[in-house]
């Protein structure tokens, strides 16, 4: 599925203008296990580019790859749920973040992306990053 290909191409290049560009207009972009510095959800493509930029822009996390991709499509051909590891490193030491997305996907735009991050390893990546 191309739009799940760039969304990951997005994360390797930490691009918010590639990303944003594959969500609707009027996207929802959830975050269910909150995670400090990100509101709960982002409402429409311009407020995803925004926080990403601010967000992959302020992080001591450098992206080498995304690996271990899984995608499963389900009963309803909108939704695939992708499984993932962002490997890269903070202040010299390898970091892996587990995560999993259930997207929306409407003529080829995320309509809806329910994002679950392993906040453990992102707490663990910001101590890292803080000594």
């Amino acid at each position: 599925m191309e739009t799940v290909r760039c969304y990951y191409d997005a994360m390797r290049h930490t691009s918010a203008d590639e990303l944003a560009d594959l969500y609707a207009e009027d996207a929802v972009h959830e975050f269910p296990f909150r995670m400090a510095g990100m509101p709960a959800a982002l409402h429409g493509r311009e407020e995803v580019r925004a926080a990403y930029t601010a967000s992959w822009g302020s992080t001591p996390f450098r992206v080498a790859d995304v690996v271990d991709i899984v995608v499963r499509r389900t009963d309803d051909p909108e939704v695939v749920v992708c499984e993932h590891i962002v490997v890269g490193e903070v202040a010299g030491r390898p970091f892996t973040i587990p995560g999993l997305l259930v997207l929306r996907i409407r003529d080829g735009l995320i309509v809806h992306n329910r994002d679950y991050m392993d906040a453990t390893s992102v707490a663990r990546m910001r101590e890292a990053a803080a000594a």
